[in-house]
Order: C-alpha cells, then structure tokens, then sequence
C-alpha cells in the first residue's frame, strides 16, 4: 500500500471516529437509536477509493470509537462490528456491479437496512432469545434505519459531488 493510500485510510478513518464521538455526545430518544453519521465517511470511501479503503475505514472507526467508548469486545461491539462489516460489504458490491442504478443515496439505504437485519438477527441468536422482542423492535429499527440511511446517502451524495469537482481541478 503506497504512503498516500495509507495517509488517506488515516484521515478518514479520523473523520469517521469524529463523527462517531460527536453523534456519541448527542442526546438520543432510545438507548439504541443513533444516525450513524460516521458511515458517511465510509461510503464517501467507498465512492472515491473503492472497497478495501472503505472496509478499512469502517473497521479502524469501530475498533477504536469502541475502545474510546469502553465497549471493546462488548456486546455493542460485538454488534457493531459484524454489522459494519457485512453493511460495508455489501454496499461495496452493489458500488461495483450496479454504478449506474444505484445512486449514494440507494446504497445507504439498503447498507443501513442490512445493519439493522444483522444486529437484529446477532442480538436474537447471542442476546435477547427472544423473537417476540425482535418482531416487535424490528419494523422500527427498519423504518427509522431506512430514514437514517436516506439521509446519510443525501449528505453522502452532496458531499461526493463537491469532493468530484474538487478533485478534478487538484488532479487528485
């Protein structure tokens, strides 16, 4: 990996741990509801460089915004880092095969929809054993989920095309 793809993983996977740490400090109407602002630095990633800077940048920002947090190896943890990683993959496959169908905006939804579908499916079979629970908890965790990712994809989306413009004229 050339010094400058190393600089970048650095920088970003930064930006994401800010982003997470901010959206840690901010008040939240449930305990488990969070915007996930910190995935727009990866799929900015994803849309620049491709899907091994983005995976790296998705798992650096869980790893160390758990550590930062005290939940390494918690049970968040846990939860965060399997969904980041299938999330990520994902959204990195629909970015490879359907470039022109599927705007940021489509992937954040359908990578915020498979987040939700693995923590809810992790938390029945290592948690809760409790499907009722997660019958009941998962249309809401879907819809504000799929809120959430529409809105990560529309600043995702608008912070893109200023950085495509930007890059054009520095020939990055």
């Amino acid at each position: 990996m050339a010094s400058q793809d190393r600089y970048r993983i650095v920088l970003l996977s930064t930006y994401a741990i800010g982003l997470h740490s901010i959206e840690n400090l901010l008040p939240s109407p449930l305990p488990w509801l969070r915007l996930g602002i910190a995935n727009i630095i990866s799929l900015i990633t994803l849309l620049l460089y491709g899907f091994k800077p983005a995976i790296t940048v998705t798992l650096i920002r869980i790893i160390v915004s758990s550590i930062i947090s005290g939940t390494f190896l918690g049970p968040a943890f846990i939860l965060s880092f399997s969904a980041g990683l299938l999330s990520t993959s994902v959204m990195g496959i629909l970015a490879q095969l359907l470039p022109n169908l599927l705007s940021p905006i489509g992937i954040s939804i359908i990578g915020a929809f498979c987040h939700n579908i693995t923590q809810l499916l992790l938390a029945y079979l290592i948690f809760i054993h409790n499907i009722e629970v997660i019958l009941i908890l998962s249309p809401i965790i879907i819809l504000l989920g799929t809120i959430t990712g529409a809105l990560n994809g529309l600043i995702t989306n608008i912070i893109f095309n200023n950085l495509k413009k930007s890059l054009k004229r520095v020939k990055m």
